[in-house]
């Protein structure tokens, strides 16, 4: 089984994965904490591992901060190569609801040019705060989808939005079109406590599956799964968590949570998710392989497939 975590910050911790093919090789983001050893300019940052076999990862990086907006830190980055690029998009940290998304560019997956315009995007309506973190896309039709979280006026509830650039274009500003003015999915079921976040966007058998994150860190924090024809009404396929927090005594007894879904050259699908069993102090990441039946998706060590939702 797949356990990485980047001990550089004198721990193991490592939050929020997101896995490319990219150059001959594997390469996967992720969020890395600060510090705190009273160094200036010490905030959240964003760790590089690389690998040959999706088991074995070796940091080869880290990236700083890229723009003026994300100078207090940048973490949960969504990754995704086109035209023989890597773009990530990122989320600044430390801003309350001034958060928001950012985009960078970068020719080798190690070193990044930032958008000119970050922060590229941040949601508007009556029924956010204006916030946005945890980014995810897929490109479809000719748009790239941008999946980000973002929570109600409140500051309470955690819910996931949805907004669209063309694929032909530089993903600035300007170029973005919100495609939602209510939650696309929001925290209904008990197990997703006040939160859905982490979107983590795949396509099987001509629809969309949006892997998520219910319920906030360590509550516990465990993955569902909901479906769509179009990239923007949803529906869960379930009313319990496709991959739940582990039993106690095991490494992700605190929580399974934020996803990213790869999908490799050989068209097997492997979901990413961070964990714990200390509620918080350390992270590791690891990895399940999806598998499909009925359109439901199941993970390779869950012994049944979950319920249908009522």
């Amino acid at each position: 089984m797949m356990m990485f975590a980047d001990t550089t910050r004198g721990k193991p911790f490592s939050k929020d994965p997101a896995v490319i093919e990219f150059g001959g090789r594997y390469l996967m983001y992720y969020s890395l904490p600060p510090f705190r050893d009273g160094r200036e300019s010490d905030g959240w940052r964003i760790g590089i591992a690389a690998s040959t076999d999706l088991d074995t990862w070796q940091r080869v990086g880290e990236i700083p901060p890229l723009s003026p907006c994300d100078r207090n830190g940048l973490c949960a980055p969504g990754a995704i190569v086109l035209d023989g690029r890597v773009h990530i998009f990122y989320q600044t940290y430390g801003n309350q609801t001034n958060d928001a998304i950012c985009h960078a560019v970068s020719a080798d997956g190690i070193s990044f040019i930032p958008n000119r315009t970050n922060p590229i995007f941040a949601p508007t309506g009556d029924w956010t705060c204006g916030r946005a973190i945890d980014a995810d896309v897929i490109a479809h039709d000719g748009l790239l989808f941008l999946y980000f979280s973002t929570r109600d006026p409140a500051m309470r509830i955690q819910m996931t939005g949805v907004a669209t650039a063309p694929l032909a274009s530089d993903f600035s500003r300007d170029m973005w079109t919100q495609r939602c003015d209510a939650p696309i999915l929001h925290p209904e079921l008990p197990w997703e406590g006040e939160c859905i976040e982490a979107s983590a966007l795949c396509r099987h058998a001509g629809k969309f599956y949006m892997f998520y994150a219910g319920a906030y860190n360590n509550w516990p924090q465990q993955i569902g799964c909901a479906v769509s024809c179009d990239g923007l009404q949803w529906q869960r396929v379930s009313d319990q968590p496709i991959l739940p927090n582990g039993a106690a005594g095991t490494w992700n007894s605190s929580e399974s949570g934020h996803p990213y879904v790869f999908e490799a050259h050989d068209g097997t699908c492997h979901l990413f998710f961070q964990g714990n069993n200390d509620h918080g102090r350390t992270w590791y990441l690891s990895r399940r392989i999806i598998h499909w039946q009925d359109g439901i998706p199941y993970v390779e060590d869950q012994n049944r497939l979950p319920y249908r939702s009522s």
